[in-house]
């Protein structure tokens, strides 16, 4: 005997037929039904976590099936909803749970921190807000290419404390983007109430900053969220422009299972036990005449045979054996063959650093017509280096973008064009600026290819290092930061000839490029760079000079320093550019100091954690026995870099290098 709730929501049918309304009753049972199975399961060991959704399956659920299959969606914790509408095969699906090869991440990752674009589902990361910018990246790539589609992002009332959820509203209003930011308010961010969250009454009422619209739904509708954002929906792929949607509903358990909810006062429990969104959506079919007793059970069986059928496949297959090889493989997606510049009859011209770097991008547009470039002031103005001066008028402002000074929703936008199939730059005014989206760097751009093998197609321009009186925050070698993270590469150019075709390389690596520039070499340095398209490969190394009395090893404005006291001090050195700092070029490190038996490390970033303590150790664990001294270091005071001239002077490795230089050839 199915229960009729006292307490009844308003549900209106408006347009929709019998069968519509059929259709969304199975879809809010079924991810009911399979968290009633997780959640016994649980309890008997056989699952390890689990964030339930018990109580706001109508948002997932009619927020879905508004949209079209080929409209992305980015779901977090409780959205089981989204996967079950979008008919993500539950095999796979418990498969993922389960961690095993048959899931979409390899076991790599757990419950719903995974994408999957066949079914148009991106996935989460722990951090909850950095999404929200990947939602703007597919819909500036569907304006972008006029293909009257939206995306939606889900967020909690408690993610819109975060800097993410500020930066992706106020881009995708500046830009007019169709994205629909929806936000489950469901009374509690874990333990902590909205109350000590923010203060405006309703989330909605943030909309109002951005000049944005905003509506306020019942959660716990499914009619009103499937009718509602049906609507918007439509009106937005006419009409390009972000809705931010506040559900109202409420969480029926814990955060997750272990949390608890004895926190939450006993009468809120019952107050929203009573709004039910499956029994009060179910017991209004039965009033209508549209479901039935018999109907009901029949439906609940089915949908308890195939959870039951794929639970026990799903159980009879075997733990997940864990294979080296293929993991270090997944790190990075497989890279294109590298064109390097013709040797016959191949024009060149001499070029500055600075106009090398200019001359590759430009001709990156020219190759890649689905490339976008991004940063602040770069459009009309040229950027505050004037790299991109001109790019405007050859390529127009869809592709050539300021942004405002929101650099994590930045990458994070990139990286949303990366999975619509676009390329894009993104260039950090100043490398120092970096830490602003460090997070969206290191745990989503490194991290999306080896948790479920999708491309991160995005190339960061860092103009970096001292030497120009700048000071602490426009001065940084921040390098050493990245060189850490698997699944980034950085390079570090010396250079005109290879800035130009490593920046080529790099918009070619489907893999995330972060792309360093010392300042100081911009207009300093010249040399003849051919005019054609050409690639350098990235991960190799070049010796700038060879020699056999000791090798130097370093990277962009080290590989000047050491070519000028190497010539000053009369020492016949192998120099070695090694030009990408991720992936190391093991083999010409290894060639270098078995030819000389003694090898110095020198960069301007600080000593301690620089990549010369890598290196050093790297050479000291595999090289020992070809070693005829010590291995040295000579880098930047482990201190912030200053402004005065004559402290960044004493600051940058040069005098201690040459003591160090002489120390070794005469070991």
């Amino acid at each position: 005997m199915v229960t009729v709730p006292t307490y009844k929501i308003n549900f209106q049918r408006e347009h929709l037929d019998d069968e519509t309304l059929l259709t969304l009753y199975r879809r809010i049972l079924t991810p009911r039904m399979i968290e009633e199975k997780m959640l016994i399961l649980l309890r008997q060991g056989q699952v390890s976590k689990w964030f339930s959704g018990i109580g706001q399956e109508a948002i997932a659920v009619g927020a879905t099936s508004a949209l079209l299959p080929d409209e992305l969606v980015y779901t977090l914790h409780r959205n089981l909803g989204v996967f079950t509408v979008r008919e993500v095969p539950l095999q796979r699906l418990f498969s993922q749970w389960q961690g095993k090869k048959n899931g979409f991440s390899k076991g790599r990752e757990r419950s719903f921190h995974f994408g999957t674009l066949e079914y148009g589902i991106v996935g989460m990361i722990s951090h909850l807000g950095p999404q929200l910018a990947l939602a703007d990246g597919s819909a500036l790539a569907h304006k972008l290419s006029g293909e009257g589609r939206v995306s939606l992002a889900f967020s909690g009332e408690g993610g819109t404390s975060e800097g993410d959820f500020h930066e992706a509203l106020n881009v995708a209003a500046v830009w007019d983007l169709p994205v629909i930011f929806l936000v489950e308010n469901n009374g509690y961010g874990l333990s902590t109430p909205t109350n000590e969250q923010f203060r405006c009454e309703h989330i909605a009422d943030k909309g109002k900053g951005y000049g944005m619209r905003s509506v306020i739904l019942d959660g716990n509708n499914i009619l009103e969220v499937y009718n509602s954002l049906s609507k918007i929906a439509e009106e937005m792929r006419e009409n390009p422009h972000p809705v931010l949607v506040e559900c109202k509903t409420f969480r029926m358990r814990g955060h997750e299972e272990a949390s608890g909810v004895k926190y939450v006062p006993k009468e809120l429990l019952e107050e929203w036990g009573a709004k039910d969104p499956v029994k009060q959506y179910e017991s209004y079919l039965l009033e209508e005449g549209i479901l039935s007793e018999e109907k009901i059970a029949a439906i609940r069986k089915e949908i308890k045979a195939e959870i039951d059928k794929s639970w026990q496949a799903v159980s009879k297959e075997p733990e997940i054996e864990p294979d080296t090889a293929e993991e270090l493989a997944d790190v990075y997606a497989p890279t294109p063959v590298h064109r390097p510049p013709s040797t016959v009859h191949a024009p060149s011209s001499e070029k500055r650093f600075i106009d090398a770097i200019s001359d590759g991008l430009r001709q990156a547009m020219q190759q890649h017509d689905k490339l976008v470039l991004m940063g602040q002031d770069i459009a009309e103005y040229g950027g505050v280096f004037k790299i991109t001066q001109g790019f405007v008028e050859e390529f127009g402002r869809g592709r050539v973008r300021n942004t405002p000074i929101c650099e994590s929703a930045i990458i994070g936008t990139a990286l949303g064009l990366s999975l619509k199939g676009y390329k894009s730059m993104v260039e950090m005014q100043f490398a120092d600026f970096v830490t602003c989206a460090f997070n969206q760097i290191v745990n989503n751009l490194a991290k999306l290819h080896y948790r479920w093998g999708v491309n991160a197609d995005v190339v960061v321009r860092m103009p970096a290092g001292g030497g120009v009186g700048a000071g602490p925050f426009h001065s940084q070698s921040n390098e050493a930061w990245f060189a850490h993270t698997p699944g980034l590469k950085v390079v570090y150019p010396a250079t005109p000839h290879d800035a130009k075709g490593l920046l080529l390389a790099a918009f070619e690596d489907p893999n995330p490029v972060l792309f360093f520039e010392h300042k100081a070499l911009y207009r300093s340095l010249t040399e003849a760079v051919p005019d054609d398209y050409y690639t350098v490969e990235i991960g190799k190394a070049r010796l700038a000079r060879t020699g056999s009395q000791l090798s130097v090893i370093t990277y962009g404005m080290g590989v000047h320093w050491a070519l000028k006291v190497c010539e000053e001090e009369g020492i016949d050195a192998d120099i070695l550019d090694l030009r990408t700092l991720l992936p190391l070029d093991y083999e010409a490190i290894a060639e270098t100091v078995k030819k000389t038996n003694r090898a110095i490390l020198l960069h301007e970033d600080t000593m301690v954690g620089g990549i010369g303590g890598e290196l050093s150790a790297w050479i000291a664990e595999h090289l020992f026995e070809h070693l005829d001294a010590p291995v040295l270091r000579a880098a930047g005071l482990d201190t912030p870099i200053p402004f005065a001239i004559p402290l960044e002077k004493n600051y940058m490795p040069v005098e201690r290098f040459r003591e160090q230089i002489r120390k070794l050839a005469a070991y």
